[in-house]
């Protein structure tokens, strides 16, 4: 049951490691009943009532299902022997009027156990999500957002799968199949008993064809989220795919994905129906037993015709519940790998629990500062060696310095999206690990190279920075973040969809937008990281002047490639090596003669003409 594994966070990797790892239960014999008693009490008690109803109802149908059988008896010997149409009518009258009890009493269990599933449904969707929002971007780091994806829509289907499956094979095909074979024994016990003959040799085969099921269906799950994987990426990434003309790659890699689901499968489709032609075989063996039988009874011994037409189709009409019954265990075991999918998420610690007990961070300065931290996004590969630094307040300290020295992971730490093992970091005095995140990050604000815009409108975005913002504060936030004029070009303006992504706007307007998103939160420290580096100078300019309205009178930590943009930050830090080498402002770093000194050399060419246009020359 492992999915591929493809590079060192290869696709689907998790979703198989967690099948070995994550959930003893499905190695345990014994896991599919205490899955399964776990489900009903977690999850089919709460709707209890409507389960009993839905039971209430499929008992009526079963045994108008039965008593039609019974009846049966009366209307053939009326007809045959008695010669009585009064009987008839009075029985065809009530026939008719049990069919209609029995349509009823069908649609009402079967509407209600779909608003039970949809309930459940929802309510796991909601539970799965909500579980994934208390993990660190750790959690993901390593993961497809498509394993997710695939998990809340199959696993959280399962569930419900699974309770109604139970219900219906107890409620509707149990009480129905016992019914019928109280009409059977009722009228001919020894025909009963050879009609019941087929069921031992029907579980032998059964037992098996569950085991082999199980496996099949793990693989199904693996392979449609793999397919989902590729889809994803193939539309997330369009612009690469065309770019470099990736089509037939893409074509050929969800084509692997799509033959392997379906040839899974088809194994599925012969293996959940490999039980049809015993039970035929038996049913027909049993049947033919029966005519045999009866035929004997009603010529040799004068049996009337009525009581084996009723015995005939009581067990006749056995024969769909009883196959339904015997294939539960398969249909079960499908539905279970879903379930446990879904399970494996929800039951995992959480990597950023819920803090909201701790006391919320006040702040007086907003002054931050790192104390000898380390840290590391894998054991024996430090990011970061007993770091220290200090963001003053109200100013604007820059972190540069080569690629992975540590620079993001600064911002990473102070916004607690990761946890420092070792050293501190304080705001005010406060060590942020001991005041809870939420009033963390309400006092941070965040705009980053690569921008994310949500679904929907560019006011809902700018809005997102503010929830419950009036307009007149989003367009303040828009003027400040030099947006306005752009979004008024727009035929809907502040009304205009984004995109997925935000891919309706250029990267100057997508960055415009995430600023005056931190604007309009009007929170006291900046996180800034390259925001503008994939810029074209144009644009640059224009979200440079923006950041400043963002920065003015708070206190800011902006990291940037291009020396250009932080020459005039109050502090600069060179970070290398997990260590800051060297601190200063622009011009003594560059007096000093190092590591900074060094890197404004190499970008020279580039910042000359802005260098001597900040001068004055």
């Amino acid at each position: 049951m492992l999915g591929r594994s493809i590079g060192p966070q290869g696709r689907m990797r998790t979703i198989s490691s967690s099948n070995d790892s994550k959930l003893s239960i499905t190695q345990d014999p014994h896991g599919a009943a205490l899955l399964i008693r776990r489900l009903i009490k977690e999850q089919g008690a709460t709707y209890w009532r409507r389960y009993l109803l839905s039971f209430v109802l499929m008992s009526i149908a079963a045994g108008a299902t039965a008593l039609t059988t019974y009846l049966l008896k009366d209307v053939i010997n009326a007809a045959y022997e008695q010669r009585d149409f009064k009987t008839i009518l009075w029985l065809s009258a009530a026939i008719a009027a049990i069919f209609t009890i029995r349509g009823a009493a069908t649609y009402g269990h079967s509407v209600n156990l779909s608003r039970v599933a949809n309930a459940i449904l929802a309510r796991n969707q909601r539970q799965l999500f909500a579980k994934l929002m208390r993990e660190n971007i750790g959690f993901f780091s390593d993961r497809h957002s498509s394993e997710f994806i695939a998990r809340m829509t199959m696993g959280a289907s399962a569930i419900a799968q699974v309770l109604n499956l139970l219900i219906t094979s107890i409620g509707r095909d149990l009480l129905t199949l016992i019914g019928l074979v109280i009409v059977m024994v009722v009228q001919d016990p020894l025909m009963a008993l050879i009609g019941l003959l087929v069921a031992p040799p029907a579980l032998l085969v059964l037992r098996k064809l569950m085991r082999r099921m199980r496996g099949l269906a793990g693989n199904q799950f693996t392979g449609n989220a793999n397919i989902q994987e590729t889809m994803l990426e193939s539309l997330q990434g369009i612009r690469t795919v065309k770019a470099f003309t990736l089509e037939q790659t893409m074509q050929h890699r969800i084509d692997s994905d799509i033959s392997a689901v379906e040839a899974n499968a088809n194994k599925m489709a012969r293996v959940s129906n490999r039980s049809s032609p015993l039970m035929e075989t038996l049913g027909g063996l049993a049947i033919c037993a029966t005519l045999i039988y009866s035929s004997y009874r009603i010529v040799e011994q004068g049996a009337t015709p009525g009581q084996f037409m009723s015995f005939l189709a009581a067990f006749l009409l056995a024969y769909e519940p009883a196959k339904r019954l015997a294939r539960l265990n398969i249909d079960l075991n499908a539905a279970l790998v879903g379930a446990r999918k879904l399970i494996e998420i929800v039951d995992s610690p959480s990597t950023e629990p819920d803090d909201n007990d701790k006391p919320a961070l006040v702040l007086k300065d907003a002054r931050v500062e790192l104390r000898d931290v380390t840290f590391a996004y894998r054991p024996g590969e430090t990011v970061l060696d007993r770091l220290s630094l200090v963001a003053e307040p109200g100013k604007v300290t820059a972190l540069v310095g080569p690629s992975g020295g540590g620079k993001s992971t600064v911002l990473n730490l102070v916004l607690r999206l990761y946890e420092a093992p070792s050293g501190s970091i304080l705001i005010d005095g406060h060590n942020i690990a001991q005041v809870s995140r939420r009033s963390l990050r309400q006092q941070t604000a965040y705009v980053g190279q690569d921008v994310f815009l949500f679904r929907g409108t560019i006011r809902e975005n700018i809005a997102f920075g503010k929830p419950g913002a009036t307009d007149a504060e989003i367009v303040a936030a828009a003027n400040a973040a030099c947006a306005h004029d752009f979004i008024m070009s727009f035929p809907l303006g502040y009304d205009t969809p984004v995109g997925e992504h935000g891919t309706q706007l250029s990267g100057g307007q997508r960055q415009r937008i995430a600023i005056a998103r931190a604007l309009i939160k009007n929170a006291p420290i900046i996180l800034l990281d390259e925001a503008t580096a994939a810029l074209d100078s144009e644009s640059e300019r224009q979200v440079q002047e923006a950041i400043e309205h963002l920065c003015q009178d708070r206190t800011t930590l902006v990291i940037a490639h291009r020396l250009h943009t932080i020459m005039h930050s109050d502090t600069i830090h060179v970070i290398e090596g997990g260590q800051v080498v060297e601190s200063g402002s622009h011009d003594d770093l560059l007096r000093r003669n190092g590591r900074y000194a060094s890197f404004f050399r190499l970008q020279y060419r580039d910042i000359r003409p802005l260098a001597l246009a900040s001068s004055g020359a």
